[in-house]
């Protein structure tokens, strides 16, 4: 696979829209000398489809740049930021905070202090509507300074005594806000190396660490960060756990929370796509499907929603959320003709984003498409992308989607009846499992299971074996610690599609209930 370009002044130039490109030219040409220079080499950069230093130097026909080119990309790189500096400068309420604190500096420098003390009242009354409290303790060392250049001639007892409790408050939001933020960033730190908890030492790990830090809580420490935070903290613990359905009711508090202050999250747009998500998913999985499609509708309008435009970051989020949620959905009701029917699109999009999805991501994409393919019979497409999750990405095999990408081969290759290569595929997972201590019960079982089919000497023998993993199967699902492997294959319907003689696709469909019936969105 190729790498992304190294070059920071390419990623930096390439990265622009046509309003930034269009006045960076604006920019340049207000700054003297170098403007020649800047709009040669800018423009020598953005005819570049790809980076390579060779190619650079083949567009590039001044002599002058070329003797100096790394104190020229350097300055260029410079004169790009600055530019997008004053083009942002009113894109957040923190820019327009920093850009007013800035011009208070300058008129209390200019000893313009009655100047300085009215855009100072202003950035106040902005920082307290959005509660940017990091802005406000800089607010205040200013009202400081305008009260002490003044001997403390113009403020009673009183109102000292009031401004130092106002600073203890902003101060104590800000470290409730840093304890919450510290507990979240751990409790993801485990759950994105190890994934859901499968053993009791996994189950108190995570609980040790919400357990002491989110209790006995001054709700007056608390604004709407913090708020969001409680609600994400315990919603991403109950969904290490394993437990759905208290991870769906604090992912509800929190889709409420943001939509009730949508203008205080209106610059985190990120954050209500994260929720979306991720209530979608947990919807799924509970067989909310009426409640997968109605969040479905509001991921999708989230960009109306917040009033922002669309910009790649956002274009890119959407593809992959919106089109790994509709292939969950799929495969979970069984409806993998639609899924098929997505599928061209999916790969237009990891062709277009190829270098901006992570490796993780990609990997549930292969992972999802085999299971389509899988689910339609269509086996020799499902292992090829199987193929492509263990051989083509460089994630972590440690990962749970790593594990149960070798155990679906080995299900493809006994639909294709692949008796060559199958014990070959047996022996290559048992040692990966071994190396990587992924000896659960399941992955035990399974294993086990396809050890005995392989040493059956009629079909008689076969069926005995299926029937047996059936029960397994229909008892691990129901094990806490174990039930998580079942998010990822539909094992047991498998199991009893063999036994029954149906199809997977057809058992999948009964269970969901649904079928084809609720496969749009």
């Amino acid at each position: 696979m190729s790498k992304p370009p190294t070059d920071k002044v390419f990623q930096l130039i390439k990265s622009l829209t046509k309003a930034e490109k269009r006045y960076f030219r604006l920019h340049v040409g207000k700054h003297g000398a170098e403007k020649n220079n800047h709009h040669e080499l800018f423009d020598v950069y953005d005819g570049l489809e790809t980076f390579t230093e060779e190619a650079l130097l083949g567009a590039l026909h001044n002599k002058a740049i070329k003797n100096s080119l790394p104190t020229a990309k350097s300055r260029l790189y410079d004169a790009v930021l600055r530019s997008l500096d004053d083009f942002h400068a009113k894109s957040s309420i923190d820019a327009q905070l920093k850009r007013t604190l800035h011009f208070v500096e300058i008129l209390y420098k200019k000893s313009l202090y009655h100047q300085s003390h009215k855009l100072l009242e202003g950035a106040k009354r902005l920082a307290y509507q959005y509660d940017k409290h990091t802005s406000l303790l800089e607010i205040f060392m200013w009202e400081k300074m305008l009260i002490e250049k003044d001997n403390y001639e113009n403020v009673g007892e009183g109102e000292l005594e009031a401004m130092m409790a106002e600073n203890t408050r902003i101060i104590s939001l800000i470290e409730v806000f840093n304890d919450f933020w510290g507990i979240k960033s751990r409790l993801f730190h485990i759950l994105n190396r190890k994934g859901k908890a499968r053993t009791e030492e996994g189950l108190l790990k995570l609980k040790s660490i919400i357990d002491d830090t989110l209790l006995n809580r001054n709700p007056d420490h608390i604004f709407h960060e913090s708020e969001y935070l409680y609600n994400h903290i315990y919603s991403a613990y109950y969904f290490g756990v394993g437990d759905y359905a208290n991870s769906y009711i604090y992912l509800e508090n929190n889709v409420r929370h943001i939509e009730a202050n949508l203008h205080k999250f209106s610059e985190e747009p990120n954050v209500y796509f994260s929720i979306l998500t991720n209530i979608v998913y947990i919807a799924s999985q509970l067989h909310k499907y009426e409640e997968v499609f109605f969040y479905l509708k509001k991921l999708r309008e989230l960009p109306a929603t917040m009033d922002i435009e669309n910009n790649e970051d956002l274009e890119i989020k959407l593809f992959s959320s919106a089109n790994s949620i509709e292939l969950t959905i799929y495969f979970l009701t069984g409806d993998f003709e639609k899924g098929l029917d997505l599928i061209p699109q999916i790969e237009m999009g990891l062709v277009q984003y190829d270098h901006k999805l992570n490796s993780v991501r990609k990997a549930f994409f292969f992972f999802n498409i085999a299971i389509i393919y899988f689910g339609a019979g269509r086996y020799n497409d499902a292992l090829k992308w199987t193929n492509r999750l263990l051989n083509d990405i460089e994630i972590s095999k440690s990962l749970d989607i790593y594990c149960f990408g070798q155990l679906l081969n080995l299900l493809i290759h006994i639909e294709l009846n692949s008796k060559n290569l199958l014990p070959y595929s047996l022996r290559s997972t048992q040692r990966y499992m071994s190396t990587r201590n992924r000896y659960f019960k399941f992955e035990e079982s399974f294993l086990e299971f396809i050890g005995k089919l392989l040493r059956s000497e009629d079909v008689e023998a076969e069926m005995e074996h299926y029937e047996v993993f059936l029960e397994k199967m229909k008892e691990l699902k129901n094990d806490p610690l174990e039930k998580n492997a079942f998010e990822y294959f539909d094992f047991v319907s498998w199991a009893e599609a063999k036994v029954t003689g149906r199809s997977f696709a057809e058992v999948v469909r009964e269970k969901s209930g649904l079928g084809a019936k609720k496969g749009g969105s």
